[in-house]
């Protein structure tokens, strides 16, 4: 096999001396080395390639830097395991990954694990590299242990502050300064009473999560209460909402076309499902949709895109959906279309109404594209005088279809004709 023409040789806080054989070999033999200053600044003289600091952003920069250097060794350095979080991901979508040669070192997790006794298969990883501290509040639940990826010396009092303000303030924190160097320092505390001040920029936070008494307590699975979410009554209900999901389906990596987004609960819901499934909410006013970011921060999905805009234009641009939820705009000339057309063969299409108008639109399509066509009616418990009876919600009518595959338009070769 030719070698690969690009070299990825992770690197830990101890440096040069904690490096394999193979690795500092790699290094020595490189014509360029990119990496971040620090880790630029880990390697001794022994090293004559010429050193380039990543610029920021970076991810944008990657091919062009490739490009510039094509032709010759190169090493890029990356920090413990390249494909954790790391830059491989990104060196691996450039390149190709049958073209890179990749080198780790023990990952910052797995040293926070080894420092405090933690199975690393329990621990679940929370990156704040980049991403806001809202992204934590998904991972918030009583008695599950996080491990949180720093962006720097001020993460640990951020990650506080969103702890207590979630409700989480008893909480244990544990910050792991510069893991695998002779400077490693571990600082203890709760997040109530978290006192200490910025450290060093490399840190994992280590977190046992601890709800408070009284603090909201938000599943995983679909049908949150309604109060969880800010609202102007446009607003899916929490019983609805939960049979909607389980319609939907979502599964990882799957992107959802929301349309009609009102609070925005349906697409906060199905990316609270699992990290990596993806959602578009599309909302013609610029209030709600203000309102749906806002959601989103708060329930810890603040990865969901915002389109404030009118189906079917606001659809034009964006890309093909897994699945598509209709909860407004269902009687707009060319919605229905425009979807049944964005949906690849298997993708899913649920549509909600509550008015005959766009009932009868709904049976037109039941009609003509099969699916199940459902009414949702759900009664609550009130006070009536001394007694209690129940008050009916406006029942719900629910098209749900799974688009088929296109029929052969001639039989397979080799086939005998009919």
């Amino acid at each position: 096999m030719s070698p690969a023409p690009v070299t990825v040789v992770g690197i830990g806080a101890d440096g040069w001396s904690g490096l394999a054989p193979a690795s500092q070999e790699a290094l020595r033999a490189a014509e360029v080395i990119i990496g971040g200053p620090r880790q630029l600044d880990l390697l001794p003289a022994a090293c004559p390639a010429e050193r380039v600091p990543w610029p920021s952003p970076l991810r944008p920069a990657v091919p062009g830097l490739l490009a510039a250097h094509a032709g010759r060794r190169v090493c890029v350095l990356a920090s413990g395991d390249p494909m954790f979080f790391g830059i491989g991901r990104t060196l691996a979508e450039t390149v190709g990954p049958d073209r890179l040669h990749v080198l780790p070192h023990p990952s910052s997790v797995s040293y926070a694990c080894a420092r405090l006794g933690m199975p690393l298969e329990q621990a679940e990883v929370v990156s704040l590299v980049g991403r806001p501290p809202a992204t934590l509040t998904a991972a918030l639940h009583d008695r599950r242990s996080l491990l949180v990826l720093s962006s720097g010396a001020g993460t640990p009092a951020e990650v506080a502050a969103h702890l207590r303000d979630h409700g989480y303030g008893p909480s244990r924190m544990t910050v792991l300064e510069q893991l695998g160097s002779p400077a490693e320092r571990r600082l203890d505390g709760t997040a109530e009473d978290w006192h200490h001040a910025p450290g060093d920029a490399l840190n994992v936070i280590a977190v046992t999560c601890r709800r408070a008494p009284g603090a909201p307590r938000l599943p995983l699975t679909p049908g949150l209460p309604d109060d969880a979410y800010e609202h102007d009554g446009q607003l899916t209900k929490r019983h609805v909402r939960a049979v909607t999901l389980a319609t939907l389906a979502p599964a990882p990596g799957e992107l959802l076309w929301d349309i009609g987004g009102g609070s925005g609960s349906i697409a906060i819901e199905w990316m609270r499902t699992h990290r990596t499934c993806r959602a578009v909410t599309i909302e013609r006013d610029p209030a709600r949709a203000a309102r749906i970011t806002r959601n989103a921060g708060k329930l810890g999905v603040p990865g969901l895109r915002v389109v404030t805009g009118a189906a079917p234009a606001a659809l034009a641009e964006l890309e093909a959906p897994d699945a598509v939820f209709i909860g407004g705009g269902l009687t707009s000339p060319g919605l229905l279309g425009a979807c049944w057309e964005a949906l690849p063969p298997g993708g899913r299409l649920v549509a909600n109404t509550v008015t005959l108008e766009s009932e009868t639109l709904l049976t037109y399509w039941y009609g003509r594209a099969g699916g199940e066509l459902t009414r949702l009616s759900v009664a609550q418990a009130v006070p009536v005088g001394g007694f209690t009876g129940w008050r009916q919600a406006m029942p719900v009518t629910q098209w749900s279809v799974v688009k088929p595959a296109p029929a052969p338009t001639s039989p397979p070769t080799g086939d005998p004709a009919p």
